[in-house]
């Protein structure tokens, strides 16, 4: 399956020169010329879909508020790039239309769902209002059960399910048959997987996936030899906080 180099994923957005999951960070990663980012999303009180990893916004913005339980008006002057101060201009949390909009002719989205299934209707009916064609779009979750009901609401996106495997157990302290996840991942009607880059990967991982006509991503990678080495075993897509970077990296 993968027969030309992966596709590199700016882990939302250009990261390490920009505040995550910001506008910044997103446009950032087109103006440098990424095929594709990933955002993580979160649904709030008054059902919007915003861009944030965490469930409350301590970490980027200094200032605690739940999502969940927070209204987007809540939540919209808040700045987001706490991170980078006092180096970097104020940043708000993105919805996701606006993100939606950032996207070229040539890019791809990557789309993380951090809610659970109460998400997926408004999702379905923000995207369907996209301008943005379905190979553009990719769906990826942690939770399969709202991973599935969202494939079977827009069939039209490919969406890889995600895996931390070894990312907090060591790996030799666990045994790993890739053909019960590959059976999951076709019975639930999934399109790949997204597995974290750790030691369980090997080529022989990757082409159980590739047997049964499923891709196989990973994350975050941004050690240019690891990215290397994936590289070689034909993964499908490397995502990375440093995606400018690590294309100059990778050999063809």
């Amino acid at each position: 399956m993968a027969l030309s180099p992966p596709l590199l994923i700016a882990h939302r957005g250009e990261s390490v020169d920009a505040p995550e999951n910001t506008l910044a960070a997103i446009n950032l990663a087109w103006q440098r010329g990424a095929a594709a980012v990933e955002i993580d999303v979160q649904l709030t009180a008054d059902h919007k879909i915003v861009v944030i990893h965490d469930t409350d916004t301590l970490r980027v913005a200094g200032i605690k508020k739940v999502i969940k339980k927070s209204r987007l008006h809540d939540l919209a002057n808040l700045d987001v790039a706490h991170f980078f101060k006092p180096t970097f201009a104020p940043q708000h949390l993105p919805t996701l239309q606006q993100v939606l909009d950032t996207v070229p002719p040539h890019g791809k989205l990557v789309i993380e769902l951090k809610s659970n299934a109460s998400i997926v209707p408004y999702l379905t009916h923000l995207l369907n209002k996209s301008h943005l064609q379905p190979h553009q779009i990719e769906i990826i979750a942690f939770d399969a059960n709202t991973l599935a009901l969202a494939k079977t609401q827009m069939p039209q996106y490919k969406m890889l399910w995600l895996l931390d495997l070894d990312y907090y157990w060591p790996w030799w302290l666990l045994w790993i048959n890739p053909n019960k996840l590959v059976l999951k991942a076709k019975l639930m009607g999934f399109d790949g997987v997204n597995v974290w880059a750790g030691r369980v990967i090997t080529s022989s991982f990757v082409d159980h996936f590739h047997q049964s006509n499923l891709l196989v991503y990973t994350w975050t990678v941004n050690n240019p030899m690891q990215a290397q080495a994936l590289q070689n075993m034909g993964v499908d897509g490397i995502t990375t906080d440093k995606a400018h970077w690590m294309a100059n990296q990778l050999l063809p």
